[in-house]
């Protein structure tokens, strides 16, 4: 069974930096798609990056470009989102999620697995 947890979240000053880990376990994730989404109160998911957990090939949308980087650590089975530059709209929950495919998908509903989330609030 598929776990994802994650952490480093917390309260960052605008113009700051996180970096947020999500722990994989369960199974080995060759082949898998991993990505970042991240929802603020009353507005939908949003889709952040994906990584491809084999070659480490990237996905991001453009309004997250250059300020968040997605890689992931195969020996420690954890996958990273390295922001900076943060403003107080990119305060949301983030949330880790894993797709058995190798091709990326910017849509939540092609996930079966995901983790708890764990909030990052960016103050102005």
């Amino acid at each position: 069974q598929v776990q994802l947890v994650e952490s480093g979240g917390g309260l960052v000053q605008t113009g700051g930096s996180l970096r947020l880990s999500c722990a994989a376990s369960g199974r080995t994730f060759s082949g898998y798609t991993m990505a970042w989404f991240r929802q603020a109160p009353g507005k939908e998911r949003e889709f952040v990056a994906a990584i491809n957990w084999t070659i480490g090939g990237t996905d991001y949308p453009h309004s997250m470009k250059g300020r968040f980087t997605i890689s992931r650590d195969n020996a420690k089975n954890i996958v990273y989102m390295q922001m900076k530059s943060l403003k107080p709209e990119d305060t949301a929950v983030y949330y880790c999620a894993a797709s058995g495919t190798h091709y990326y998908s910017r849509n939540r509903y092609d996930y079966p697995h995901w983790g708890q989330g764990t909030q990052v609030t960016v103050s102005s």
